[in-house]
């Protein structure tokens, strides 16, 4: 509860006073150009990373190994391009540092480290090649006949 208050309600008061603070130090134009050019390096900084990204799932993804990383940056990759095309110089700060990869590698080792902590991950418990009498083998060869639909009982089952 308490980082939602933090997100909309004092991030937009911090926002206001740091566009205030930056205007009356350099002037009203020079504040409205940096933040259409923040908004604008950021969005060409978003299509590259994220394109990038990309192209490290799919490879990922033809190597057959899990893509854990590349969705972790994919991730940080959107938020870092949202907080970056959200009017204000501190959301910038943060989208920067998402989308730069030496700093976004950083903030995914701490995003791993706070995950492994918070949930536990369960694997399945390992086969065995016989099946078990408890256990119903499952048709995996797609070798399933249609039966008919007045027949009580299935097939197996008889």
């Amino acid at each position: 509860m308490a980082l939602l208050v933090a997100l909309f309600i004092v991030v937009p008061i911090v926002e206001i006073w740091a566009i205030i603070e930056i205007g009356s130090l350099i002037g009203v134009w020079p504040t409205v150009a940096l933040l259409i050019a923040d908004a604008v390096l950021g969005s060409l900084l978003l299509r590259h990373q994220g394109r990038g990204a990309w192209r490290r799932f799919n490879q990922a993804l033809s190597e057959r190994r899990f893509p854990g990383r590349e969705v972790a940056d994919g991730l940080l990759i959107a938020i870092g391009g949202t907080l970056l095309l959200t009017p204000g110089f501190v959301t910038d700060i943060f989208g920067a540092i998402l989308l730069i990869p030496p700093s976004r590698a950083i903030v995914r080792r701490l995003m791993r480290g706070y995950v492994t902590r918070r949930f536990l991950i369960v694997g399945m418990p390992g086969r065995s090649s016989a099946p078990s009498p408890s256990r119903r083998e499952y048709d995996y060869e797609a070798t399933a006949e249609e039966v008919d639909a007045d027949d009580p009982q299935l097939p197996g089952d008889r």
